[in-house]
């Protein structure tokens, strides 16, 4: 499996990076091809949020480069995951403008219709946000907004975002382990 995963500019780099945790352990366990591309600001906000070095380990595309192989659908790129997502990003996207990687390979994705997976994190919304992914939608993309549940009572940051994370992971087809609604929760006072 190839998936490609864009990370915007938008607050939520700890999202991608908990992504990314997660893909290295599957890339352990089974084939999986993982390349990323970064918006100009992501660098700026991924240093600002999480004050750590972009991750190396996978390939990583420049976000005007379109001679990476999934800004092609004959690349065979089964997702694309954009992790934020900016709602300039989803603005592009809604409206066919494929001028950097991110939205190319977005335009991919719908085309071919493959995985096309948005986890927006922006609040409040305005009615252009909302008619703008409610036509992505239309369109195939899976809006998977970047809200986290509070029925599997985390303790800690990384555990609340794996509520969204690992509802992502779902949506890849990739296993991912966790406590699912109707469950026993775990024991811990309130």
């Amino acid at each position: 499996m190839k998936i490609a995963v864009a990370i915007t500019g938008a607050s939520g780099s700890i999202y991608a990076a908990q992504l990314l945790e997660h893909l290295r352990r599957l890339r352990t366990e089974r084939t999986l091809e993982v390349a990323l591309v970064f918006s100009e600001n992501a660098p700026t906000v991924w240093q600002w949020e999480l004050g750590m070095p972009l991750p190396e380990d996978f390939p990583a595309y420049g976000v005007k480069d379109y001679f990476a192989p999934f800004a092609s659908g004959s690349s065979q790129y089964s997702a694309l995951v954009v992790i934020p997502c900016s709602m300039g990003t989803v603005g592009r996207i809604v409206s066919g403008v494929s001028d950097d990687l991110i939205t190319r390979a977005a335009d991919v994705m719908l085309k071919e219709k493959r995985k096309l997976i948005l986890v927006p994190r922006e609040t409040p919304l305005h009615e252009g946000h909302l008619r703008n992914l409610l036509r992505l939608a239309k369109m195939g993309a899976v809006i998977l907004p970047a809200m986290p549940s509070f029925y599997t009572k985390p303790d800690n940051i990384t555990a609340l975002v794996d509520t969204v994370v690992l509802r992502v992971l779902d949506h890849l087809g990739l296993p991912a382990t966790y406590q699912r609604w109707g469950s026993e929760p775990p024991s811990r006072s309130v």
